[in-house]
């Protein structure tokens, strides 16, 4: 693990700097990208199918590329608890869908906005290592509360049962079972079998994040949602083995995944340290922890908790825990971040799974400008203006001269003939 200390002006500026992230894909993964998108769109299905045998286990086929029938129910425990924790994540994307509104301008035209739910989008939900059925949740329950009609979900195979019952339950249309950057390309350029969507959504390893980036134009994209992320802000009013069970569930997710504790106290740093390596040692999933533990994990000494909040802010973390004292006015001056949790009894797992806020959230510093994944995601925003004689004619005049000193006559002539 990295230990640092930020506490004088110079060491400060050391640490600012080798936490200030900035979402810049490496090369190399860049380039296998755009060998595999080029493939995909040049390729096709086949292409595709080629792509998907060579980096995976499980092999598939023209045949077996959709996922057809039914899966079968979990038992009533598992579907008791997914539809809790729906209901949260449904109640919220209710809230929070923009409705349609309108009003008069100065001069009396009616003016506003619609928001329509897209027509198919694709979400993209990660496999391999775990069934990350609350990923689901949070990206096609939002689809389906917006209206969208299609919902397409790619995901590596074999697919988990309940994973796919999942998908099912929660609205998706179509599921395909193909993951990483050719996923991507497939729901973006489409193939035989695999219409094109107008946006993709959803987390996903390097290889998707880049291949979401690379294709931001061609077809919508949400954010980029990578490897998980933690920044935890505590004083000595936090638990330190609490702290350390947050640090070490983020880190659970495995390669990529980013863990930062940033505390004023030495004594409190040392005692979450030996918290996360007993915990860590505990868990089914110890050969990612260990691996995230090794090259993902800093732990800082800060001046005071000030300047572990100034330390956040330049992480832009996926999540950021507030444990320390004056949480809620502290989190009032946050902006970059994906997610805030104020308090030492906000586990950031109550986020993943339960509280409502989807957890697919910006990742590697992308928190600085990009926001978490919600409703909004999966509706267009139309301007909507309606203009009469009386709005007309109070406007011509304003415009005309506007457009005539941008040389475009016509602009004006199409208002001013109105006139008449």
């Amino acid at each position: 693990m990295r230990i640092l200390d930020s506490r004088r002006p110079k060491d400060f500026t050391r640490v600012l700097a080798l936490l200030t992230r900035r979402p810049t894909p490496d090369r190399k993964v860049r380039a296998q990208v755009e060998k595999i998108l080029r493939e995909v769109e040049r390729g096709g299905e086949a292409g595709l199918i080629r792509i998907q045998n060579r980096f995976s286990k499980k092999k598939i086929s023209k045949a077996t590329l959709r996922v057809r029938g039914k899966f079968r129910a979990p038992p009533e425990k598992v579907r008791q608890a997914l539809a809790a924790a729906t209901a949260n994540i449904v109640d919220f994307a209710k809230a929070t869908r923009p409705k349609d509104w309108s009003r008069r301008n100065r001069q009396g035209a009616s003016v506003g906005e619609s928001f329509p739910a897209l027509g198919r989008v694709g979400v993209y939900v990660p496999g391999g290592t775990a069934p990350l059925v609350s990923t689901t949740l949070m990206t096609v329950v939002l689809a389906r509360v917006a209206g969208v009609k299609e919902i397409v979900a790619c995901t590596p195979g074999p697919i988990h049962p309940v994973l796919g019952w999942a998908l099912q339950k929660a609205g998706a249309t179509e599921i395909y079972q193909v993951g990483g950057a050719q996923a991507v390309a497939a729901m973006a350029y489409g193939t035989e079998t695999i219409r094109p969507v107008e946006k993709i959504c959803g987390p996903g390893s390097v290889w998707v994040v880049e291949a979401k980036r690379q294709l931001f134009g061609r077809v919508g994209i949400d954010l980029l949602p990578g490897p998980s992320e933690i920044a935890v802000v505590a004083d000595e009013s936090a638990r330190a083995d609490w702290v350390a069970a947050d640090l070490v569930a983020q880190a659970e997710h495995g390669p990529g995944s980013q863990i930062f504790l940033l505390t004023p106290s030495f004594l409190f740093l040392g005692k979450v340290l030996a918290e996360v390596l007993s915990q860590s040692g505990e868990k089914p999933r110890a050969k990612y922890l260990r691996g995230v533990l090794a090259h993902g994990a800093t732990l800082v000494r800060t001046k005071d908790v000030k300047q572990a909040v100034e330390l956040a802010e330049a992480i832009a973390p996926e999540h950021l825990s507030l444990q320390c004292r004056g949480a809620k006015a502290l989190a009032k001056k946050i902006r970059c971040a994906g997610a805030v949790f104020l308090g030492n009894h906000s586990a950031v797992a109550l986020g993943d799974y339960f509280s409502g806020p989807s957890h697919t959230l910006p990742t590697g510093g992308a928190g600085r400008a990009f926001a978490g994944l919600r409703v909004e995601d999966f509706v267009k925003r139309v301007s909507v203006v309606e203009y009469g004689a009386a709005a007309v004619q109070k406007s011509a005049r304003t415009v005309g001269l506007l457009a005539r000193l941008e040389r475009l006559d016509a602009h004006a002539d199409s208002v001013e003939t109105r006139l008449s």
